[in-house]
């Protein structure tokens, strides 16, 4: 029987949480950027990299280790 780590779950299903609302702040604020294709871009990508160890750190949470 493996026991879960429901803190790295939590902080997982956080950091998506933080990256979606990152995303959308970042895209009020593209029109008065001067190049807001970049900026959105950029956001893209950052919001993509924590949402990806997010995922990570809620799986490894879920399989958990041996008790």
């Amino acid at each position: 029987m493996r026991k879960r780590n429901w803190r790295l779950v939590i902080f997982g299903v956080l950091l998506i949480g933080l990256a979606v609302g990152f995303f959308f702040v970042m895209q009020s604020m593209a029109p008065q950027s001067l190049d807001p294709v970049e900026l959105m871009k950029t956001a893209g990508q950052v919001t993509g990299v924590v949402t990806g160890v997010s995922l990570v750190l809620i799986i490894l949470g879920l399989i958990g280790k041996k008790a």
